[in-house]
């Protein structure tokens, strides 16, 4: 397990190779990531654990997606496009997002054992506890998935 603060020290350090390369755009990203998390840092009073390091650029990355979306929206490419290169480079400081079939697999996994608890299959009703199952198992194997796909995946499994 890494300690706490491990990630602004990293953050820290690509900094510096950043500036070095005269590399703005990666820099300037780099920067947001190290001012996101010494904010949360401060609103916490406390140094920040790398789960919640890794909640605070879940959330940076979530807000970047709503901003493409937006700028799509807006006929402004380009905006879209500036927001797209962040995201890259906050993704490298997450760990890795799980495909597609791993997240169904872990949903079909999540609901088996659901279903071997209380004696029945889950219906879309017992959504909230199999994406909690599923968000658990996320969390312990360290992959990470977007909540709306987690939902979604549940959502259709417990349909089907």
């Amino acid at each position: 397990m890494a300690e706490a603060g491990a990630l602004e020290t990293i953050v820290n350090q690509q900094i510096i190779v950043a500036m070095k390369a005269h590399n703005a755009e990666r820099t300037g990203t780099l920067r947001l990531i190290k001012n996101a998390l010494k904010n949360k840092a401060i609103e916490k009073r406390f140094m920040l654990t790398p789960a919640e390091e890794q909640q605070a650029l879940a959330t940076m990355i979530k807000q970047r997606r709503d901003s493409i979306e937006q700028f799509t929206k807006g006929n402004r490419p380009e905006l879209a496009a500036k927001e797209a290169a962040e995201i890259v480079v906050i993704e490298e400081f997450l760990p890795k997002a799980l495909d597609e079939a791993g997240l169904t697999a872990l949903v079909a996994e999540a609901v088996a054992e659901h279903a071997a608890a209380s004696g029945q299959k889950p219906t879309p009703k017992d959504m909230g506890p199999v994406i909690k199952a599923v968000q658990a198992k996320l969390q312990a194997s360290g992959l990470r998935a977007e909540g709306r796909l987690v939902s979604e995946a549940v959502k259709a499994t417990l349909a089907g």
